[in-house]
């Protein structure tokens, strides 16, 4: 029997067992197959995603939302493990700049509209411990056929941001050192055009850049001077063979500057397209007017140095002469080189160790000053100032010295003093002067009075004789103390020195004694002088009898007369002479001389070196006082136990018509002394004013007497006579004599005035501003001189 075959029922029909068989094996094919392509798949999909993960850099895959789907292990170290999309990240990392938001979102907008893209972001101290800016490379790719999907890159630049930087500002620098080098730098074609010129180069010649570049300059257009005919358009120099020298180069302006170029030729390749110059050029312009400047300058110090009025010395270390100017040359009076001596042997003994001191001092940077004197020229003294010079100034360490003459200067003082102590003791003088005239007048005037009444043969008359022969003697004293302040009044007139000399001769031999032989040279056709006779004689009276003093042991005295004439001005002993002619005497003597240490004092008053009670120490002040009040000189030389010269010089008498007014005429003394008028005395010394009137009256005359300026006023508005004549002292309390005379003025313009004053008459005439003729009778007067002065001033017209 078959076995039964079976059947399969699909629907309404039955399908065979060999169908069924094939589908299950096709089945079973497409299963195995599809199996296969989803193994292959998964491993594909896993070793793609190990190679995203293996990646280094941060990488991010994010949905249309934002939402990170895939971040490999770089991107969560990188970010800390925050799996944010990009954008957040990074704007988190520059806290929120708004620029910076800008980019990104741009970015991520473009991705995700299928455009990718990248930036890149400057982040500002990004990071921990980071000061310095970051940089991240941010990029956003769409992925395929996933609208809406970005795939982020990010990277970390800052490493080659920073390069880029170094690289740049090395650049930077390479370009600055090379345009603003300073040297010039070029280079010219074979046609002699420019393909560089730096800045500097440039500059010198006031071309740009530009212009030197465009091709329309050539390197020949430029050289000056110089004849390049023959020689390569490139080459600037004559000579072909030559690669460096000096050549001129004219700017834009036209001029020339001289500069040193060295030249280097390149070819690259074959022919002319390939060659180029290297040129180095240094600016000899600047040079050599630096060159000149110095040269200049070197010639104004070296000038100034020789003509500075102060002496310059430099020294080395060890205190050697290494320069010196002209003034120090003439403050040693040197006659040889000074240059290479020891500056201690140039120094007074006295000084020497001083100066050394000075200068061991000196380099602790103390500047030293100090007075010397030099062993050429032991008569100057020097102001000395020393200055050390170390390494660190520039200059060779040493020494700078300065020398001013301070001889003048201290001269100047030494008189500025003798004058102060003159005007001291001047003053002191006057004031003595005025009170002891005062009381000399009361006692001569008295003792007059009382001659009247005791003629000779009176018991009581040689008495009154010897009480005004000492008054009469105490007025010369007085005379002698206004005479060496300068406070006498002189009668000055035309003068024949020869003359006074010749009367006096006679006096001198009996002054001087028969063991003093005087010898007298008269010199020819002496100029006539104005000075006071009397004045003149006591001067040369003084003189002898200082002369004589002087040769106890007997001795010449010579008195020498001559006309001198000084053509410029010219200083003796700290005193400038003027020009113009002069008398000179000369009283010499062969005594035994002032010692140089007092030399300087004997014109001082009271200065003597003579016993107590032999001398007053007035004589030599007074001489001094007299001529210069005469408008001379007198000057002292003196040498130990040889002699000394007194050398008086006083200016020839120049006639004129102001000097023939002040000239004093000789006005004969009226004989008969009574008068008759009506005298108004004004005097605030009780025993002058009793003496004065007295006199006047016993003579004829009326008087009206005031002790004050203000009495006398009272006295002219009282009484209706009419006053002939004023006699009024000078200096009163209040008010003045003068200032009474020029208050009588106003109303009585044509009265007459005689002034009497212990004082001098030119004290009280400056202070009157009046035209009018004002007489004078200086205190002590006499009797007989009162009423003498009174008769002459009302007898005249």
């Amino acid at each position: 029997m078959e076995p039964k075959k079976k059947t399969f029922r699909g629907g309404s029909k039955e399908v065979s067992p060999t169908i069924w068989i094939a589908l299950c094996s096709f089945l079973a094919l497409v299963i195995f197959v599809l199996g296969f392509v989803i193994w292959r798949y998964r491993k594909t999909l896993a070793l793609r995603q190990y190679a995203f993960a293996a990646v280094p850099r941060p990488r991010q895959i994010v949905d249309p939302n934002g939402k990170c789907l895939f971040a490999n292990p770089a991107f969560e170290d990188f970010f800390g493990g925050d799996l944010r999309a990009v954008p957040d990240l990074i704007l988190d990392e520059s806290n929120g700049n708004e620029e910076i938001g800008r980019k990104l979102a741009t970015l991520q907008l473009n991705a995700k509209n299928g455009v990718s893209g990248h930036v890149e972001i400057e982040i500002p101290g990004a990071g921990p411990g980071y000061n310095d800016v970051q940089w991240r490379h941010v990029a956003a790719y769409p992925l395929p056929n996933r609208p809406g999907y970005v795939f982020w890159f990010v990277d970390d630049i800052t490493m080659r941001r920073q390069m880029e930087k170094v690289i740049n500002d090395q650049q930077q620098r390479f370009v600055d050192l090379l345009e603003n080098a300073p040297i010039g730098f070029f280079s010219v074609d074979a046609a002699g055009a420019f393909l560089f010129a730096n800045q500097t180069l440039t500059d010198w010649l006031g071309y740009s850049s530009s212009e030197l570049e465009s091709g329309q300059i050539k390197l020949h257009d430029i050289v000056a001077d110089a004849s390049l005919d023959e020689v390569p358009a490139y080459h600037p120099f004559e000579d072909v063979e030559s690669r460096s020298g000096e050549v001129f180069l004219k700017t834009a302006d036209g001029e020339k500057r001289i500069l040193a170029v060295i030249s280097q030729h390149i070819a690259e390749g074959s022919g002319d397209k390939g060659f180029r110059t290297r040129s180095v050029v240094r600016n000899l312009t600047l040079e050599r007017e630096m060159a000149t400047a110095l040269e200049q300058s070197e010639k104004r110090f070296r000038k100034f140095f020789n003509e500075a009025p102060v002496g310059i010395v430099l020294l080395n270390e060890r205190g050697v002469i290494t320069e010196s100017n002209r003034a120090f040359e003439e403050l040693l009076a040197a006659t040889e080189e000074v240059k290479g001596k020891p500056l201690l042997s140039l120094i007074g003994d006295q000084e020497r160790e001083s100066v050394r001191e000075a200068l061991v001092s000196a380099t602790t940077y103390e500047r030293k000053a100090m007075e010397v004197h030099l062993t050429g020229n032991a008569d100057t003294v020097c102001n000395m100032n020393v200055t050390h010079v170390d390494e660190n100034s520039g200059l060779p360490s040493g020494y700078i010295l300065n020398f001013t003459d301070t001889t003048e200067q201290r001269s100047l003082e030494a008189q500025f003093a003798q004058s102060q102590k003159m005007q001291a003791v001047g003053q002191l003088a006057g004031g003595i002067a005025h009170d002891f005239n005062n009381l000399l007048t009361a006692m001569i005037g008295f003792s007059d009075l009382l001659l009247l009444r005791h003629r000779p043969g009176d018991q009581s008359f040689a008495d009154i004789m010897q009480i005004k022969q000492n008054a009469n003697r105490a007025a010369n004293l007085v005379r002698q103390l206004l005479a060496f302040s300068r406070q006498q009044t002189l009668q000055p007139r035309r003068l024949n020195v020869t003359d006074i000399i010749a009367e006096l001769a006679h006096l001198l031999r009996r002054l001087i004694g028969e063991t003093i032989e005087l010898r007298i040279t008269h010199g020819r056709d002496l100029g006539d002088v104005k000075a006071d006779q009397g004045q003149l004689e006591q001067v040369i009276i003084n003189l002898a009898v200082n002369a004589r003093d002087a040769m106890d042991q007997g001795g010449m005295l010579e008195i020498i007369t001559s006309n001198v004439m000084v053509d410029a001005p010219y200083k003796v002993k700290g005193e400038e002479i003027p020009p113009g002619d002069y008398v000179l005497v000369k009283v010499q003597d062969t005594g035994h001389g002032i010692p140089s240490e007092i030399i300087d004092r004997i014109f001082d008053p009271f200065f003597s070196t003579k016993e107590v009670g032999a001398g007053t120490g007035l004589g030599l002040s007074t001489v001094y006082g007299i001529v210069k009040q005469s408008g001379g000189f007198v000057f002292v030389d003196s040498t130990a136990d040889q002699g000394t010269v007194f050398s008086l010089l006083l200016p020839h008498f120049q006639e004129d018509a102001q000097d023939q007014e002040e000239l004093v005429a000789e006005i004969p003394k009226a004989q008969d002394l009574t008068g008759r008028g009506n005298i108004l005395l004004v005097e605030d010394e009780d025993a002058v004013r009793s003496f004065s009137a007295r006199a006047l009256e016993n003579k004829g005359y009326k008087v009206l007497e005031a002790n004050s300026g203000e009495a006398a006023l009272e006295i002219l508005q009282q009484d209706g006579e009419t006053i002939d004549l004023v006699i009024t002292d000078v200096v009163m309390p209040k008010m003045d004599g003068p200032t009474l005379i020029k208050t009588l003025y106003k109303t009585h313009p044509d009265l007459k005035v005689i002034f009497i004053s212990g004082y001098t008459e030119d004290s009280f005439r400056k202070t009157l501003d009046v035209d009018s003729a004002i007489e004078f009778l200086p205190k002590p007067f006499s009797l007989k001189q009162l009423a003498s002065k009174v008769k002459d001033v009302l007898s005249a017209q």
